[in-house]
Order: C-alpha cells, then sequence, then structure tokens
C-alpha cells in the first residue's frame, strides 16, 4: 500500500514548489522533474512562448501531443502484428489439416 505523501521541494524554470510526494515515488519523480524541466526550458528558450504558465501549457500540449502520436502508433503496429498473427495461424491450420485434396501446403 502507498505511503502517505510527504511535502518535497522541486524546481522547474528556476521556480520552486511544493509538492506531496509518497517516498516511495521520489526517486521516479526527480527524473521526471528533470525531463519536465529540460522541456520546458526547450519551449522558452525557443523565444517564442513567454511567462511560465504558458510554458507550462505549451509544454503539457507538446507532452500530450506526443504521448497520444506514439500511443496511435502503438496501436497500428499492435493491429498490424495481430493481423500477421492471424494470417500465420491461418497458414499453420491449412499446413496441419491439408487441403481437400490430401496434400499438405
Amino acid at each position: 500500500m502507498p505511503s502517505e505523501g510527504k511535502p518535497l521541494t522541486i524546481r522547474l524554470l528556476d521556480k520552486e514548489f511544493v509538492i506531496a510526494c509518497p517516498e516511495e515515488d521520489r526517486k521516479t519523480l526527480a527524473e521526471t522533474v528533470r525531463f519536465l524541466d529540460q522541456r520546458m526550458r526547450e519551449v522558452r528558450d525557443g523565444g517564442r512562448v513567454i511567462g511560465m504558465e504558458r510554458i507550462a501549457v505549451i509544454t503539457a500540449l507538446n507532452l500530450a501531443h506526443d504521448l497520444l502520436r506514439d500511443r496511435l502508433q502503438a496501436s497500428a503496429q499492435a493491429e498490424a502484428v495481430g493481423a500477421d498473427v492471424q494470417r500465420v495461424m491461418g497458414k499453420l491450420e491449412l499446413a496441419l489439416l491439408g487441403d481437400s485434396s490430401g496434400q499438405t501446403v
């Protein structure tokens, strides 16, 4: 059972935030904060977005877009693999059963 979250100070774009985090999640959260800070800095350093809130929103949109794109690609790949498996299973069935003339494929 997860432990209760304890206060933890994180830094994003040199601004501190205090959040609750269970002890067992702190390592993963630290990696997440580094990743998010890097992405927010990329948006900020691009020079087209100004202000912490706007940078956070644009970064969130970029990350959500990447996630959905990756999910769609994974789904398409899973469908392709499923079709391949079905095709191989069909060939195996034919090979095991043989065609109507009694020959195997």
